[in-house]
C-alpha cells in the first residue's frame, strides 16, 4: 500500500479547505502522472477531501478505478459512479480496496486516513513530492501531536541519511 503525496516544504498537502491551487504551474518528472495512473488499482480517500474535490478521476483524467470514501455517514453522500462510501474502521476498508486494486497498488490520497493506516503498520511506502513551497496553513501530511516519531527508512545507499534541500526566495 502506497501513501502518495505532493507536499510543501513545511510539511502540508493541501491549503486551507483542502485547497489545491498552490500546485499550479508546479513542474513535475515528466512521466510521472502515466506511472502513477498505470500502477494504481484502487484509491482509498477521506470524506473531508472527498467533500472539497468530489471528482473520482486522478490524475487529470489520466486514471479511473475504483475509489473509496471512508465516512462516518456514508447515507448523505451523493451517489457518484465509482465511488463507494465505506463506514468502516480503516483496517477492514483496506482489505476491501486491496481485493478492488487487482494486484496493483491500493494508493492511499488521505493524510488523515495514512496516519491511520501507518499506525496500523499498513502502509508499505510513502512517496512524497516535495514541492518548493511554504503554505504556512493547510493541511499536514502527518499531524500526530504527542505521538511517538515515526521513524522511517530512505532507499538510497543510506536508508537513515538526511536529504539536503536548498532553495532561495523568489
Amino acid at each position: 500500500m502506497l501513501w502518495h503525496f505532493t507536499m510543501s516544504l513545511d510539511g502540508f498537502v493541501a491549503g486551507p479547505d483542502h485547497g489545491m491551487d498552490w500546485l499550479t504551474g508546479m513542474a513535475f518528472r515528466p512521466g510521472l502522472t502515466e506511472e502513477y495512473a498505470a500502477t494504481t488499482g484502487a484509491v482509498p480517500g477521506g470524506r473531508a477531501g472527498w467533500d472539497a474535490s468530489p471528482d473520482p478521476r486522478l490524475y487529470g483524467g489520466a486514471w479511473t478505478g475504483p475509489v473509496f470514501v471512508l465516512t462516518h455517514h456514508p447515507r448523505d453522500a451523493p451517489a457518484v459512479e465509482g465511488v463507494t462510501f465505506l463506514d468502516r474502521d480503516p483496517a477492514e476498508a483496506v482489505r476491501i480496496g486491496l481485493a478492488a486494486a487487482g494486484g496493483k497498488n491500493l494508493e492511499v490520497l488521505s493524510p488523515t486516513i495514512g496516519r491511520q493506516l501507518l499506525d496500523l503498520g499498513l502502509i508499505d511506502e510513502i512517496d512524497i513530492h516535495l514541492a518548493p513551497v511554504l503554505l504556512g496553513a493547510g493541511i499536514r501530511l502527518y499531524d500526530n501531536p504527542g505521538a511517538t516519531p515515526a521513524r522511517l527508512l530512505g532507499t538510497g545507499a543510506d536508508p537513515t541519511a538526511v536529504v539536503n534541500l536548498r532553495y532561495r526566495p523568489v
